[in-house]
Formats: C-alpha cells, structure tokens, sequence
C-alpha cells in the first residue's frame, strides 16, 4: 500500500465512478482500476465489487474509506500548516516584555505587526525580567524585552532603549512646583521603589548616597507600571521610565525629570543559536518603530 494508492481509492469513492475519479486525478481510467486492483492485494481484502461494469464499495471498503477520509482530514491540516510556515514563517510569534514596556511600546508594536500579518497568532506575557530572560533561554519564547539587570548567559543580547529616568509623583504633589527636581528634593519623602535587583534602583540609590539623601520607602513593588498607579492613587512618588508613565500623564499624574540624570537600559534578548524567523524579524523591527528607533 502506498499513499498514490490511498489517493485513487479515496478519488474513486468521492466521486463514485472510474471515469470521474480518472477525470479529477488527471489519469487513465485503466490507471485507475489497475491502483485499486494493487491496494486490494496489499490489503488483502477486496474494496469494491465488481458488478456489471461497475464499481460498488464492499462493507469493508466502507470501514476503510472512514479511516482514510480522517487520515486525509489530518493530510489537509498538514497542508494548511506548510502554507501557513511559507507564506508567514512558524505562524506564531511569542513575545516576552518588562512591565516598564507593556502598556507603550508593545502594544503599539503589536498592532502594527498584527495589521502586516493578519494570520499569525500572537502570544505575550509581561513579566519580571529574570522570568523573561527564563523564557527565552528555554526557547519557549521567540523574543523578550528585558532590563540590563539579567544574567545574559544563554540568550543572544542587545541594546534595545536607554531612557533617561524621571520622578512619577501625584498631580497635587507639592514638588508639581517645579520644572525639574534633584535628590534632594526627593529627601524623606514618600517613596515607592523598585525591586532591590532592579539597576534602576541601584544607579539611583547610588546617586542618594552620593547626596546623602534617604527618600522614605513607603512600598517596594518589581513593577515601573505599579510605581505610577500607586503614584497617580497618591500613596507617593518613584522613579520610572518616562514611557511607562504615558499612560497616566492622562489620568493627571505628574512627571518631572531628575537631575543628575539616571538611565535605565532594556535589552532584546532571542534564544541562541537560533536564527529568528521572517515574523519574528518583523515583530523585533516593529518593537524598534514603536520605540521610535529607527
């Protein structure tokens, strides 16, 4: 048995008769009836009997044909699947971020990919850095955005954004007042802080230590997109990636840039010797276009 033989069979009884099977195939009709005659004998059980010139599905020919219209139902699958990887690579893309870019930068990136490639579904998780890294490296995700802070052993890695950092703080606020602020106007006042690995917080408290200020940590949270929600709510004021802040400038929180300036730096991160894909290819250059690097 072979699948041209599986083909003829399964020609023939969709369609009922030699000639027609023989038309929709492109083939003899003898070509057709010699295909059958050979898979009965590799079977070893007739599929149709033989009747005044026609041909007639035995019981058994029946069974088969149930088997071969559900492996034929798979084949089909099969071919949708190789279009999908021609025409759109894999056909998924799974993207791991940073909370500090998952409400800005992805989504529009994802728009805009999702417009250029209506087919392909999209995967994506906002986690902590460390997690997207994991991801990555474990080849469960396609690409990541992720602060400098990582362990970069086991992912391909490189400069993504630097953005320079300011102070999220309640529009009410009293440091509203001014149009920049230094460390130590941040000196015990209320503070919401990012997670102690965060490098964001390190350059900063290196920068209070060097001015002897103690702003007074009132929460500790591993996400920028937590610091301006708690600021906008007015339990106090933090340090976040301007882009992260953009949402809630809306909302009427406050934003004022910090001198001396501190940087945050993400990173694009792929699995390792792995050439990314043509959509992965075009997801990375979306994320660029909607960071506004070109």
């Amino acid at each position: 048995m072979n699948l041209r033989q599986v083909e003829v069979f399964h020609a023939m009884m969709a369609n009922g008769t030699t000639s027609r099977a023989a038309e929709v195939l492109r083939i003899s009709q003898p070509a057709v009836s010699k295909a059958i005659q050979e898979l009965e004998r590799g079977i070893g059980f007739a599929l149709f009997e033989r009747t005044r010139g026609r041909m007639v599905p035995t019981a058994e020919g029946r069974h088969f044909f149930r088997e071969v219209e559900a492996s034929f139902a798979g084949l089909t699958q099969l071919r949708a699947a190789a279009a999908r990887i021609r025409d759109f690579g894999t056909g998924q893309i799974r993207l791991a971020c940073l909370s500090a870019l998952s409400t800005t930068v992805v989504p529009k990136a994802l728009r805009a990919f999702q417009i250029k490639n209506p087919n392909v579904s999209i995967t994506f998780q906002a986690r902590m850095s460390s997690v997207v890294k994991d991801l990555v490296a474990t080849g469960q995700f396609d690409v990541g955005l992720a602060a400098d802070e990582i362990d970069t052993t086991g992912v391909d890695a490189r400069l993504f954004m630097e953005q320079r950092l300011a102070v999220a703080m309640p529009g009410d606020h009293k440091l509203t007042a001014k149009t920049k602020l230094t460390p130590r106007d941040l000196h015990q006042q209320d503070f919401i802080a990012l997670a102690p690995e965060d490098t964001a917080r390190q350059r900063a408290e290196a920068v209070f230590a060097k001015h002897g200020v103690e702003p007074r940590i009132v929460l500790e949270t591993p996400y920028s997109t937590t610091v301006c929600a708690m600021a906008h709510a007015g339990i106090g004021i933090g340090i976040v990636n301007p882009m992260t802040a953009e949402p809630y400038l809306a909302l009427g929180m406050a934003l004022r840039p910090l001198t001396p300036a501190i940087h945050s730096r993400t990173l694009l991160i792929t699995p390792p010797n792995s050439p990314p894909s043509r959509i992965v290819k075009d997801c990375i250059a979306e994320l660029y276009r909607a960071a506004g690097i070109r």
